[in-house]
Protein backbone atom coordinates (compact mmCIF):
# COMPACT_ATOMS: atom_id res chain seq x y z
CA UNK A 1 0.00 0.00 0.00
CA UNK A 2 1.37 3.02 -1.06
CA UNK A 3 2.26 5.91 1.89
CA UNK A 4 1.14 8.65 -0.40
CA UNK A 5 -2.24 9.68 0.12
CA UNK A 6 -3.37 12.54 -1.92
CA UNK A 7 -1.44 14.55 -4.39
CA UNK A 8 -1.21 17.99 -5.78
CA UNK A 9 -0.49 17.62 -9.85
CA UNK A 10 0.09 21.03 -11.89
CA UNK A 11 -2.76 20.35 -14.23
CA UNK A 12 -3.26 22.36 -17.47
CA UNK A 13 -5.81 19.52 -18.84
CA UNK A 14 -3.45 18.60 -21.53
CA UNK A 15 -2.70 15.00 -22.86
CA UNK A 16 0.04 14.65 -20.37
CA UNK A 17 -1.30 15.78 -17.03
CA UNK A 18 -4.85 13.66 -17.64
CA UNK A 19 -2.75 10.41 -18.28
CA UNK A 20 -1.10 11.62 -15.06
CA UNK A 21 -4.18 12.11 -12.98
CA UNK A 22 -5.35 8.59 -13.85
CA UNK A 23 -1.52 7.20 -13.45
CA UNK A 24 -1.47 8.51 -10.36
CA UNK A 25 -4.76 7.07 -8.98
CA UNK A 26 -3.55 3.68 -10.70
CA UNK A 27 -0.04 3.75 -8.95
CA UNK A 28 -0.11 5.17 -5.86
CA UNK A 29 -4.00 4.55 -5.03
CA UNK A 30 -3.91 8.59 -3.92
CA UNK A 31 -6.34 11.17 -4.26
CA UNK A 32 -5.19 13.85 -6.40
CA UNK A 33 -5.74 17.81 -6.59
CA UNK A 34 -5.52 19.58 -9.58
CA UNK A 35 -4.12 22.86 -9.88
CA UNK A 36 -3.90 25.32 -13.18
CA UNK A 37 -2.66 28.10 -13.38
CA UNK A 38 -3.59 31.12 -15.54
CA UNK A 39 -0.76 32.94 -16.41
CA UNK A 40 -1.87 34.80 -19.43
CA UNK A 41 -1.19 31.79 -21.92
CA UNK A 42 -4.29 33.01 -24.08
CA UNK A 43 -6.44 29.97 -24.00
CA UNK A 44 -9.22 29.15 -21.34
CA UNK A 45 -8.15 27.52 -18.05
CA UNK A 46 -11.62 26.40 -16.71
CA UNK A 47 -12.54 23.77 -19.23
CA UNK A 48 -9.58 21.92 -17.28
CA UNK A 49 -12.63 21.95 -14.41
CA UNK A 50 -14.66 19.80 -16.35
CA UNK A 51 -11.75 17.41 -17.98
CA UNK A 52 -10.52 16.89 -13.92
CA UNK A 53 -13.94 15.97 -12.90
CA UNK A 54 -14.74 13.43 -15.59
CA UNK A 55 -11.11 11.79 -14.20
CA UNK A 56 -12.74 11.72 -10.49
CA UNK A 57 -10.73 14.63 -8.87
CA UNK A 58 -12.73 16.30 -6.31
CA UNK A 59 -10.21 19.25 -5.23
CA UNK A 60 -10.08 21.62 -8.70
CA UNK A 61 -7.69 24.55 -8.03
CA UNK A 62 -8.12 27.16 -10.93
CA UNK A 63 -6.75 30.39 -10.72
CA UNK A 64 -5.89 33.54 -12.06
CA UNK A 65 -2.35 34.92 -11.14
CA UNK A 66 -1.68 37.21 -14.05
CA UNK A 67 -0.83 40.20 -12.04
CA UNK A 68 0.99 38.41 -9.61
CA UNK A 69 3.25 36.72 -11.89
CA UNK A 70 3.84 39.85 -13.58
CA UNK A 71 3.97 42.16 -10.96
CA UNK A 72 5.81 39.74 -8.45
CA UNK A 73 7.80 37.84 -11.16
CA UNK A 74 8.23 38.88 -14.62
CA UNK A 75 8.83 42.86 -13.53
CA UNK A 76 11.61 42.16 -11.06
CA UNK A 77 13.35 39.94 -13.40
CA UNK A 78 13.15 42.79 -15.78
CA UNK A 79 14.72 45.22 -13.46
CA UNK A 80 17.87 43.44 -13.67
CA UNK A 81 17.65 43.47 -17.61
CA UNK A 82 17.70 39.89 -17.45
CA UNK A 83 18.41 38.02 -20.39
CA UNK A 84 20.07 34.17 -20.64
CA UNK A 85 23.12 33.48 -22.67
CA UNK A 86 23.02 36.94 -24.33
CA UNK A 87 19.51 36.42 -26.25
CA UNK A 88 16.64 34.20 -24.07
CA UNK A 89 14.57 36.65 -21.99
CA UNK A 90 13.32 33.44 -19.71
CA UNK A 91 9.22 33.53 -20.25
CA UNK A 92 9.07 29.89 -19.07
CA UNK A 93 12.09 29.72 -16.54
CA UNK A 94 10.40 33.07 -14.51
CA UNK A 95 6.67 31.22 -14.24
CA UNK A 96 8.13 28.34 -12.63
CA UNK A 97 9.12 29.19 -9.34
CA UNK A 98 5.64 31.18 -8.86
CA UNK A 99 3.63 27.50 -9.76
CA UNK A 100 5.60 25.93 -7.51
CA UNK A 101 5.27 27.86 -4.39
CA UNK A 102 1.43 27.20 -5.15
CA UNK A 103 1.97 23.97 -5.75
CA UNK A 104 3.47 23.82 -2.23
CA UNK A 105 0.80 26.66 -0.86
CA UNK A 106 -2.08 23.73 -1.53
CA UNK A 107 -0.17 20.76 -0.56
CA UNK A 108 -0.45 22.35 3.07
CA UNK A 109 -4.13 23.32 2.72
CA UNK A 110 -5.27 20.14 1.59
CA UNK A 111 -3.00 18.63 3.61
CA UNK A 112 -1.35 16.54 0.61
CA UNK A 113 1.56 14.49 0.92
CA UNK A 114 3.30 15.54 -2.59
CA UNK A 115 3.06 17.48 -5.34
CA UNK A 116 3.53 15.87 -8.86
CA UNK A 117 4.40 17.86 -11.73
CA UNK A 118 4.10 16.86 -15.88
CA UNK A 119 7.86 18.10 -16.89
CA UNK A 120 9.94 15.23 -18.54
CA UNK A 121 13.38 13.82 -17.16
CA UNK A 122 14.81 15.78 -20.34
CA UNK A 123 14.31 19.27 -19.77
CA UNK A 124 15.23 22.40 -17.39
CA UNK A 125 11.46 22.63 -15.99
CA UNK A 126 11.60 19.37 -13.36
CA UNK A 127 14.70 21.28 -11.63
CA UNK A 128 12.88 24.27 -11.62
CA UNK A 129 9.85 22.51 -10.48
CA UNK A 130 11.51 20.77 -7.46
CA UNK A 131 14.39 22.99 -6.31
CA UNK A 132 11.33 25.42 -5.90
CA UNK A 133 9.47 23.05 -3.89
CA UNK A 134 12.15 22.04 -1.89
CA UNK A 135 13.48 25.69 -0.89
CA UNK A 136 9.64 26.03 0.15
CA UNK A 137 8.88 23.16 1.84
CA UNK A 138 11.72 21.05 2.92
CA UNK A 139 10.16 18.42 3.24
CA UNK A 140 7.70 17.63 0.28
CA UNK A 141 7.46 14.44 -1.41
CA UNK A 142 7.72 15.10 -5.15
CA UNK A 143 6.75 12.61 -8.05
CA UNK A 144 7.86 12.77 -11.61
CA UNK A 145 5.72 10.39 -14.02
CA UNK A 146 7.94 11.22 -16.39
CA UNK A 147 10.87 9.15 -14.83
CA UNK A 148 8.95 6.87 -13.48
CA UNK A 149 6.26 5.33 -16.37
CA UNK A 150 7.17 3.95 -19.80
CA UNK A 151 4.77 5.55 -21.44
CA UNK A 152 7.80 7.01 -23.56
CA UNK A 153 5.99 8.08 -26.95
CA UNK A 154 2.39 10.09 -27.77
CA UNK A 155 0.90 6.87 -29.52
CA UNK A 156 1.57 4.94 -25.73
CA UNK A 157 0.01 8.06 -24.19
CA UNK A 158 -2.82 7.44 -26.51
CA UNK A 159 -3.30 4.29 -26.23
CA UNK A 160 -2.91 4.43 -22.33
CA UNK A 161 -6.21 6.92 -22.74
CA UNK A 162 -8.24 4.76 -24.65
CA UNK A 163 -7.26 1.61 -22.43
CA UNK A 164 -8.76 4.25 -19.39
CA UNK A 165 -11.50 6.16 -21.20
CA UNK A 166 -9.71 9.08 -20.55
CA UNK A 167 -11.46 12.32 -22.46
CA UNK A 168 -8.90 14.02 -24.00
CA UNK A 169 -9.45 17.01 -26.74
CA UNK A 170 -7.48 16.46 -29.48
CA UNK A 171 -7.50 12.59 -29.65
CA UNK A 172 -9.97 12.35 -32.69
CA UNK A 173 -10.86 15.20 -35.32
CA UNK A 174 -8.43 17.85 -33.94
CA UNK A 175 -4.74 18.42 -35.23
CA UNK A 176 -1.74 18.67 -32.52
CA UNK A 177 0.71 21.29 -33.13
CA UNK A 178 3.71 19.27 -34.51
CA UNK A 179 5.31 21.71 -31.37
CA UNK A 180 6.14 21.47 -27.82
CA UNK A 181 4.61 24.85 -26.90
CA UNK A 182 4.75 26.96 -23.53
CA UNK A 183 2.95 30.28 -23.37
CA UNK A 184 2.15 32.99 -20.42
CA UNK A 185 1.98 36.13 -20.51
CA UNK A 186 5.99 37.12 -21.20
CA UNK A 187 5.84 34.90 -24.04
CA UNK A 188 5.27 31.66 -26.26
CA UNK A 189 8.08 28.91 -27.15
CA UNK A 190 7.91 26.02 -29.59
CA UNK A 191 10.21 23.00 -29.23
CA UNK A 192 10.46 19.69 -31.71
CA UNK A 193 9.33 19.26 -34.83
CA UNK A 194 11.14 20.38 -38.00
CA UNK A 195 13.29 23.01 -35.20
CA UNK A 196 15.14 19.49 -34.30
CA UNK A 197 17.04 20.27 -36.92
CA UNK A 198 19.15 23.46 -36.05
CA UNK A 199 19.97 24.56 -40.13
CA UNK A 200 16.29 24.48 -40.46
CA UNK A 201 14.12 27.64 -40.61
CA UNK A 202 10.90 27.64 -38.52
CA UNK A 203 7.98 27.67 -40.39
CA UNK A 204 6.19 30.91 -41.02
CA UNK A 205 2.52 29.57 -39.77
CA UNK A 206 4.49 28.48 -36.67
CA UNK A 207 4.27 32.05 -35.22
CA UNK A 208 1.16 33.05 -33.30
CA UNK A 209 1.96 36.15 -31.40
CA UNK A 210 3.41 38.26 -34.01
CA UNK A 211 3.49 38.50 -37.70
CA UNK A 212 6.90 38.78 -39.99
CA UNK A 213 8.93 41.73 -39.60
CA UNK A 214 8.47 42.03 -43.52
CA UNK A 215 4.38 41.81 -43.22
CA UNK A 216 4.48 44.43 -40.50
CA UNK A 217 3.11 48.15 -40.61
CA UNK A 218 5.15 50.72 -42.85
CA UNK A 219 4.21 53.86 -40.58
CA UNK A 220 6.24 53.30 -37.27
CA UNK A 221 4.26 53.23 -33.87
CA UNK A 222 5.09 55.50 -30.53
CA UNK A 223 4.77 54.48 -27.71
CA UNK A 224 5.41 56.44 -24.14
CA UNK A 225 6.20 54.09 -21.63
CA UNK A 226 6.17 55.67 -17.96
CA UNK A 227 8.79 54.21 -14.84
CA UNK A 228 8.28 54.18 -11.20
CA UNK A 229 11.43 52.61 -9.61
CA UNK A 230 12.15 50.37 -12.91
CA UNK A 231 8.57 49.18 -13.37
CA UNK A 232 6.18 50.20 -15.92
CA UNK A 233 3.56 51.58 -14.53
CA UNK A 234 1.71 53.57 -17.49
CA UNK A 235 1.69 53.52 -21.30
CA UNK A 236 0.89 57.01 -23.19
CA UNK A 237 -0.12 58.43 -20.01
CA UNK A 238 -2.40 55.84 -18.63
CA UNK A 239 -1.89 53.69 -15.81
CA UNK A 240 -2.63 50.33 -15.96
CA UNK A 241 -2.23 47.09 -13.60
CA UNK A 242 1.20 45.46 -14.41
CA UNK A 243 -0.55 42.65 -16.29
CA UNK A 244 -2.54 44.80 -18.68
CA UNK A 245 0.46 46.55 -19.90
CA UNK A 246 2.66 43.35 -20.67
CA UNK A 247 -0.60 42.67 -22.40
CA UNK A 248 -0.78 45.48 -24.24
CA UNK A 249 3.00 45.51 -25.22
CA UNK A 250 2.64 42.12 -26.37
CA UNK A 251 -0.32 43.30 -28.31
CA UNK A 252 1.59 46.23 -30.13
CA UNK A 253 4.84 44.35 -30.58
CA UNK A 254 3.08 41.41 -32.17
CA UNK A 255 2.07 43.93 -34.77
CA UNK A 256 4.65 45.37 -35.58
CA UNK A 257 6.87 42.39 -36.00
CA UNK A 258 8.82 42.45 -32.30
CA UNK A 259 9.88 40.02 -30.07
CA UNK A 260 11.17 36.54 -32.55
CA UNK A 261 13.46 34.32 -31.58
CA UNK A 262 15.33 31.63 -32.46
CA UNK A 263 18.44 29.67 -30.32
CA UNK A 264 20.46 27.11 -29.72
CA UNK A 265 20.76 27.40 -25.55
CA UNK A 266 22.30 25.19 -23.14
CA UNK A 267 20.25 23.16 -21.20
CA UNK A 268 20.99 22.91 -17.04
CA UNK A 269 21.03 18.88 -17.63
CA UNK A 270 23.50 18.79 -19.95
CA UNK A 271 22.85 19.11 -23.48
CA UNK A 272 21.54 21.78 -26.18
CA UNK A 273 18.12 22.31 -27.12
CA UNK A 274 17.24 24.87 -30.07
CA UNK A 275 13.93 26.47 -29.93
CA UNK A 276 12.19 29.35 -31.02
CA UNK A 277 10.11 32.26 -28.76
CA UNK A 278 7.91 35.31 -28.87
CA UNK A 279 8.52 38.01 -26.62
CA UNK A 280 6.94 41.08 -27.80
CA UNK A 281 6.77 43.09 -25.17
CA UNK A 282 9.25 41.42 -23.03
CA UNK A 283 11.75 42.87 -26.09
CA UNK A 284 9.98 46.40 -25.36
CA UNK A 285 10.55 46.43 -22.03
CA UNK A 286 13.97 45.50 -21.87
CA UNK A 287 14.88 48.27 -24.16
CA UNK A 288 12.93 50.70 -22.69
CA UNK A 289 14.64 49.61 -19.01
CA UNK A 290 18.26 50.08 -20.39
CA UNK A 291 16.87 53.74 -21.73
CA UNK A 292 15.31 54.98 -18.01
CA UNK A 293 18.52 53.57 -16.46
CA UNK A 294 21.08 55.63 -19.17
CA UNK A 295 19.62 58.80 -17.42
CA UNK A 296 19.00 58.01 -14.05
CA UNK A 297 21.48 55.57 -12.83
CA UNK A 298 25.17 56.25 -11.47
CA UNK A 299 27.79 54.97 -14.37
CA UNK A 300 29.49 52.45 -11.79
CA UNK A 301 26.33 51.05 -10.55
CA UNK A 302 24.57 50.27 -13.87
CA UNK A 303 28.14 48.64 -14.91
CA UNK A 304 27.99 46.40 -11.62
CA UNK A 305 24.45 45.18 -12.52
CA UNK A 306 25.53 44.66 -16.16
CA UNK A 307 28.06 42.64 -14.41
CA UNK A 308 25.63 40.88 -11.82
CA UNK A 309 23.22 40.39 -14.33
CA UNK A 310 24.84 37.42 -16.17
CA UNK A 311 24.53 35.21 -12.86
CA UNK A 312 21.07 36.34 -11.90
CA UNK A 313 20.27 35.11 -15.35
CA UNK A 314 21.54 31.74 -14.40
CA UNK A 315 20.12 31.85 -11.29
CA UNK A 316 16.00 32.04 -13.23
CA UNK A 317 17.52 29.82 -15.86
CA UNK A 318 18.52 27.24 -13.38
CA UNK A 319 15.85 27.33 -10.90
CA UNK A 320 17.13 29.12 -7.85
CA UNK A 321 15.04 32.07 -7.67
CA UNK A 322 13.99 31.12 -3.82
CA UNK A 323 17.58 30.40 -3.49
CA UNK A 324 19.34 32.81 -0.81
CA UNK A 325 21.85 34.74 -3.46
CA UNK A 326 18.95 35.23 -5.61
CA UNK A 327 17.52 37.03 -3.04
CA UNK A 328 20.70 38.96 -1.97
CA UNK A 329 21.04 40.05 -5.72
CA UNK A 330 17.36 41.43 -6.00
CA UNK A 331 18.29 43.58 -3.06
CA UNK A 332 21.23 44.83 -4.73
CA UNK A 333 19.47 45.48 -7.70
CA UNK A 334 15.80 46.57 -6.39
CA UNK A 335 18.32 49.46 -4.29
CA UNK A 336 19.50 50.56 -7.72
CA UNK A 337 16.12 51.09 -9.50
CA UNK A 338 15.21 54.05 -6.48
CA UNK A 339 15.63 56.62 -9.12
CA UNK A 340 15.09 54.67 -12.09
CA UNK A 341 11.51 57.14 -12.47
CA UNK A 342 10.30 58.99 -16.17
CA UNK A 343 9.51 58.36 -19.37
CA UNK A 344 10.77 57.01 -22.29
CA UNK A 345 9.70 57.17 -26.04
CA UNK A 346 10.17 54.49 -28.43
CA UNK A 347 9.62 53.77 -31.92
CA UNK A 348 8.56 50.40 -33.25
CA UNK A 349 8.92 49.76 -36.43
CA UNK A 350 9.44 46.21 -38.86
CA UNK A 351 10.69 43.99 -36.01
CA UNK A 352 12.72 47.13 -34.20
CA UNK A 353 12.27 49.02 -31.20
CA UNK A 354 14.01 52.17 -31.06
CA UNK A 355 14.74 54.44 -28.11
CA UNK A 356 13.79 58.24 -29.28
CA UNK A 357 13.36 60.03 -26.31
CA UNK A 358 13.94 59.71 -22.73
CA UNK A 359 13.48 62.19 -19.71
CA UNK A 360 13.28 61.93 -16.03
CA UNK A 361 13.44 64.24 -12.79
CA UNK A 362 15.49 62.07 -11.42
CA UNK A 363 18.12 62.28 -14.35
CA UNK A 364 22.09 62.46 -14.00
CA UNK A 365 22.40 64.22 -17.84
CA UNK A 366 23.33 67.32 -17.68
CA UNK A 367 23.05 69.49 -21.00
CA UNK A 368 25.61 72.52 -19.18
CA UNK A 369 28.13 70.03 -18.92
CA UNK A 370 27.67 67.73 -21.65
CA UNK A 371 27.46 70.49 -24.44
CA UNK A 372 29.58 70.78 -27.64
CA UNK A 373 28.71 74.33 -27.17
CA UNK A 374 30.33 77.10 -25.01
CA UNK A 375 29.64 75.62 -21.28
CA UNK A 376 30.63 78.91 -19.79
CA UNK A 377 33.23 77.11 -17.20
CA UNK A 378 30.91 74.05 -16.48
CA UNK A 379 33.75 71.82 -17.18
CA UNK A 380 37.42 72.44 -17.65
CA UNK A 381 38.82 70.59 -20.29
CA UNK A 382 42.54 71.05 -18.70
CA UNK A 383 41.96 68.84 -15.82
CA UNK A 384 41.21 65.81 -18.35
CA UNK A 385 45.70 66.47 -19.25
CA UNK A 386 46.19 65.46 -15.32
CA UNK A 387 43.13 62.63 -15.74
CA UNK A 388 44.94 60.84 -18.65
CA UNK A 389 48.22 61.17 -17.38
CA UNK A 390 47.21 59.45 -13.99
CA UNK A 391 45.84 56.56 -15.93
CA UNK A 392 48.65 56.22 -17.73
CA UNK A 393 51.32 55.93 -15.31
CA UNK A 394 51.26 52.19 -15.09
CA UNK A 395 51.40 52.22 -18.85
CA UNK A 396 54.42 53.69 -19.33
CA UNK A 397 55.84 52.36 -16.27
CA UNK A 398 55.83 49.23 -17.67
CA UNK A 399 56.59 50.24 -20.60
CA UNK A 400 60.01 52.14 -19.89
CA UNK A 401 60.85 48.58 -18.12
CA UNK A 402 60.62 46.89 -21.47
CA UNK A 403 57.21 45.54 -21.09
CA UNK A 404 55.99 43.96 -24.29
CA UNK A 405 52.38 45.35 -25.16
CA UNK A 406 52.31 43.85 -28.64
Amino acid sequence: MSDVRKVVLAYSGGLDTSVIVKWLQETYGCEVVTFTADLGQGEEVEPARAKAQALGVKEIYIEDLRETFVRDYVFPMFRANTVYEGEYLLGTSIARPLIARRLVEIANETGADAIAHGATGKGNDQVRFELGAYALKPGVRVIAPWREWDLTSREKLMAYCEQHEIPVDFAQNKKKSPYSMDANLLHISYEGGVLEDPWTEAEEEMWRWSVSPEAAPDQATYIDLTFEKGDVVAIDGRSMPAHEILSYLNRIGGENGIGRLDIVENRYVGMKSRGCYETPGGTILLRAHRAIESITLDRESAHLKDELMPRYAELVYNGYWWSPERHMLQAAIDQSQTTANGVVRLKLYKGNVIVVGRQSEDSLFDASIATFEDDAGAYDQKDAEGFIRLNALRLRIGASRGRAND
